[in-house]
C-alpha cells in the first residue's frame, strides 16, 4: 500500500462526512470519522463491487447497519463511482436527495439494505448469507464456480446490544455462515455516554460461544491490522467478528472520544479545527484531491473487470450446463415459471379444512414451479405447517430450504428481509399471529424497503381455542393493517387460502402477511369460482341476494361462513342479504371506485361487518348506517365454539343485529358480549 496515499484517502472520507453533516447541520459525524479506516480497507482492499453495474448479482454485499452514519457510506458512494455528487452530498437530509438521514434501500444505488433501526443490518446480513450459500449450493458445479460471494458489514455498539442482532448471531453461528465478516466499531460511546454505563459484558466471548471467529483490532487508525484481520476472516469457515478500537469524532480537539459528537454536527469553528488537524485545509468544503479521486475510482476499472470475468464464466457455464444456466438467469431477474398460478389447489364443495393445512397445501405445490420459494417457521413448523417436502433442511451441512429459525421471531423476519435483499430467492417466515408482536419492526422495515416478504401467521383468532388470550390475536389484524404497504389477508374458507398464496406469491414489491385458521373451515360455493380473482381484489360478493338486496353481510376469515348462515336466516324472513367476502380490506382499497362500488354499492347503506378482531378501521365500509360486530377485547382459554357462541359470532346473533340495522335501532360498533361463566371482562 502506498501509506501516504491511503492516509489521504481515509482523511477525505473522514472530511467529505464531516461536510455532509455540516451542510445539513443535521446528522452523526462521530461514527464516520472513526470509522472511515475500516470502510476504506473493506471497500478499497476487499469487497468485490463493481459501481457502473451496482445490480451484479455476484457482488460482495457491504451492509451498514449503523445506518446513522450514512455520511459514511455517502462518501464512498460518490468516491468510488456510483453516480452520487457531491451535490447530492450537500443535499444529505432534505427533501428529495439522494441522501436521506439512514440509507434507504431502492433509492440510492450501492445502497444494499434500509438501516437505521439498530440490529436489522446485522440480521439482514445473516439473510445475505444464507441466500448466498443456498444458490452456490443449487448452481455451482465442479469447474464452474458463477455464486460466490461474502457479506461484509460495520456494526456498532447498539447494534451488538439490540436482543434481535443476539438472535441473528446465535443462528449465524449455528449454521456456520462463513461468508459473513463484520467489523465492530468498538469505540466505547453511545448517545447517553459510555457503554460501560450499560455494558459490561466480554462481547468476543459472546460471540466465541455462538460459534464465531473473533478477532481484534488494538488501534482502528492501523489499516494494516485491520486489513490482516479481514484476511483471516475471509480464510475462517465460522462467521467473523472483528472488534476495531475506534474513536468516535477521531481528529475533533474538543468532541472526540465524546457522546457530543454522536448525533449532531461538530459545528464550524469544530469543523475548522478538525480540518487543522487532520493537516487539510480548514477552510476548504467537500474537498477530495485529484490523486486520491483517481485512486477511489479505480473501483470502476476492477469492477468492469469483475462483471466481465463473471459473464465470461457464465458463458462457459451456459454451454455446460444449459438448463441450469436459464433457471440461473431467471432467478436473477426476479422472473416466475409460466403457469405458476395453477399449482395452486382447489377445493370443492363439502369438504371443509384449516385454512392452515391448506396454506401447507399450497407451499408444497408453489414449491414444485417455484424453486426459489425457501423459508421456515420460528419453532412451530408443525402448528404453522410450513415445510417444503422434500426440500431439505438449511444447516451447517446441507443448505435445504426449510430453515430453522428457533424461537427467533424478530431475526427470523429480518433474516428474510435479508434474503430478499438479496435476491434470486423467494422468502417467507411463520408463527402464530399473536407474535408477530415480536418481529413488528422486521416487517415496517420491508414495507418501508418494497421487500416481497410473505409473513405467514397461522392460529389467527380466538379460534384457537384453549391455549387462552395470551395466544389469541385481537389487535394485531387492525395494526398490521395500519403499517403502509403492507397488505393483509385473512383468507375465509379454503379456496380463499389457495388464492392467498397467489396474491402473497405476486406481490414482489411489498410484504404480504397471510392469516390461516387452526379450525377446520367450510368450502362456500361463491368461492369456487370467485375466490382468486376476489382474494387479489381485496373483496368480492361471495353470495348474491335472492332478489335486489336490502342489506350487506361483510366478513373475513373464520367468521365468513357465519355471515352465509346468517344470510339464509335473513333471506327466509324476507330480508334479501348479499354477502361480501373481504379478506383484505387494503387490497380492495386498491381498486378502482368502479369495482368497490360493484361490490358494495352506495345505495346500499345497510351494511353489518363481522370479524373477531377489534373494530377499528370497519367503519369506512360499514358507513354511518352500519353496524361493526367486532371483538374489543381480549378472549378467554376455552374450546374455540364455545368461545364463538360466548362472544357473541353465531349467526343469529348476525341476524338480530342486521334487522336493528334495517330497521334504525343499531349502529355503530355493537359491544362485545360478556362471558357468562364467571371470566372476568379483560
Amino acid at each position: 500500500m502506498d501509506q501516504r496515499l491511503e492516509q489521504s484517502a481515509v482523511t477525505t472520507i473522514r472530511t467529505l462526512a464531516i461536510d455532509t453533516v455540516q451542510a445539513a447541520n443535521s446528522g452523526h459525524p462521530g461514527a464516520p470519522m472513526g470509522c472511515a479506516p475500516m470502510a476504506h480497507a473493506i471497500w478499497m482492499h476487499h469487497l468485490r463491487h463493481a459501481p457502473s453495474t451496482p445490480g451484479w448479482f455476484d457482488r460482495d454485499r457491504f451492509v451498514l447497519s449503523n445506518g446513522h452514519a450514512s455520511a459514511l457510506l455517502y462518501s464512498l458512494l460518490h468516491l468510488t463511482g456510483y453516480g452520487l455528487t457531491l451535490d447530492d452530498l450537500r443535499a444529505f437530509r432534505q427533501w428529495g436527495s439522494l441522501t436521506p438521514g439512514h440509507p434507504e434501500y431502492g433509492l440510492t444505488a450501492g445502497v444494499e439494505a434500509t438501516t437505521g433501526p439498530l440490529g436489522q443490518g446485522f440480521a439482514n446480513g445473516v439473510g445475505m448469507a444464507i441466500a448466498e450459500r443456498r444458490l452456490a449450493a443449487e448452481f455451482n458445479r465442479p469447474e464452474h464456480t458463477v455464486v460466490d460471494h461474502r457479506v461484509f458489514a460495520i456494526v456498532s455498539d447498539g447494534d451488538l446490544q439490540e436482543g434481535l442482532a443476539a438472535e441473528a448471531a446465535s443462528l449465524a453461528g449455528h449454521l456456520q455462515l462463513g461468508k459473513l465478516i463484520y467489523l465492530w466499531d468498538d469505540n466505547l460511546i453511545q448517545l447517553d455516554g459510555p457503554t460501560s454505563t450499560a455494558w459490561s459484558e466480554d462481547v468476543l466471548q459472546r460471540f466465541d460461544a455462538y460459534g464465531w471467529h473473533t478477532s481484534r483490532v488494538a488501534d482502528g487508525n492501523d489499516l494494516t491490522a485491520i486489513n490482516t484481520a479481514i484476511d483471516a476472516a475471509i480464510a475462517d469457515d465460522r462467521p467473523s467478528l472483528i472488534a476495531v478500537r475506534t474513536v468516535i469524532g477521531f481528529g475533533s480537539p474538543n468532541k472526540a472520544g465524546s457522546q457530543k459528537s454522536h448525533g449532531s454536527p461538530l459545528g464550524p469553528e469544530e469543523v475548522k479545527l478538525t480540518k487543522a488537524a487532520y493537516g487539510v485545509d480548514p477552510d476548504a468544503t467537500f474537498a477530495i484531491p485529484d490523486d486520491v479521486a483517481a485512486f477511489y475510482r479505480t473501483s470502476v476499472v476492477r469492477g468492469d473487470a469483475l462483471v466481465a470475468d463473471h459473464a465470461k464464466r457464465l458463458l462457459a457455464y451456459t454451454t455446460a450446463y444449459p438448463k441450469e444456466a436459464a433457471e440461473l438467469q431467471r432467478r436473477m431477474v426476479g422472473r416466475f415459471t409460466d403457469g405458476w398460478r395453477d399449482a395452486l389447489p382447489t377445493y370443492e364443495l363439502g369438504s371443509d379444512v384449516a385454512t392452515r393445512n391448506v396454506s401447507q397445501a399450497s407451499i408444497k405445490a408453489l414449491s414444485t414451479v417455484l424453486p426459489e420459494l425457501i423459508g421456515g417457521s420460528a419453532d412451530l413448523s408443525e402448528s404453522n405447517l410450513t415445510d417444503i417436502h422434500e426440500g431439505g433442511r438449511f444447516t451447517a451441512q446441507e443448505s435445504g430450504r426449510n430453515i430453522s429459525f428457533g424461537v427467533r421471531e424478530h431475526a427470523m423476519a429480518a433474516i428474510t428481509n435479508g434474503i430478499a435483499y438479496h435476491g434470486g430467492l423467494i422468502p417467507f417466515s411463520a408463527t402464530f399471529l399473536t407474535f408477530s408482536d415480536y418481529l413488528r419492526g422486521s416487517l415496517r422495515l420491508a414495507a418501508l424497503a418494497g421487500l416481497g416478504n410473505i409473513f405467514v401467521f397461522t392460529h389467527d383468532s380466538i379460534g384457537l381455542g384453549e391455549d387462552g388470550p395470551t395466544h389469541q390475536p385481537v389487535e394485531h389484524y387492525a395494526a398490521l393493517r395500519a403499517i403502509p404497504h403492507v397488505r393483509f389477508v385473512r383468507p375465509g374458507d379454503p379456496n380463499e387460502a389457495a388464492a392467498a398464496w397467489g396474491v402473497a406469491i405476486a406481490r414482489r414489491h411489498a410484504p404480504t402477511v397471510l392469516a390461516f385458521t387452526r379450525q377446520k373451515l367450510p368450502v362456500l360455493a361463491g368461492s369456487v369460482t370467485g375466490a382468486r380473482e376476489g382474494v387479489a381484489r381485496g373483496a368480492y360478493v361471495l353470495r348474491e341476494a335472492t332478489g335486489r338486496a336490502q342489506i350487506i353481510l361483510i366478513a373475513t376469515g373464520s367468521e365468513l361462513h357465519l355471515a352465509v348462515a346468517a344470510a339464509e336466516q335473513l333471506e327466509a324472513a324476507g330480508h334479501p342479504t348479499r354477502v361480501v367476502s373481504m379478506p383484505s380490506p387494503e387490497l380492495f382499497g386498491d381498486q378502482d371506485q368502479a369495482y368497490r362500488e360493484s361490490v358494495l354499492p352506495a345505495a346500499i347503506r345497510a351494511r353489518v361487518a363481522i370479524e373477531a378482531g377489534v373494530s377499528f378501521g370497519w367503519d369506512r365500509w360499514t358507513g354511518s348506517d352500519g353496524a361493526i360486530i367486532a371483538m374489543d377485547r381480549f378472549g378467554a382459554s376455552a374450546p374455540a365454539p364455545t368461545l364463538f357462541a360466548e362472544f357473541g359470532f353465531t349467526p343469529e346473533r348476525i341476524v338480530t343485529i342486521a334487522r336493528g340495522v334495517l330497521d334504525g335501532s343499531v349502529r355503530g360498533v355493537v359491544p362485545t358480549p360478556h362471558l357468562h361463566d364467571g371470566h372476568k371482562v379483560r
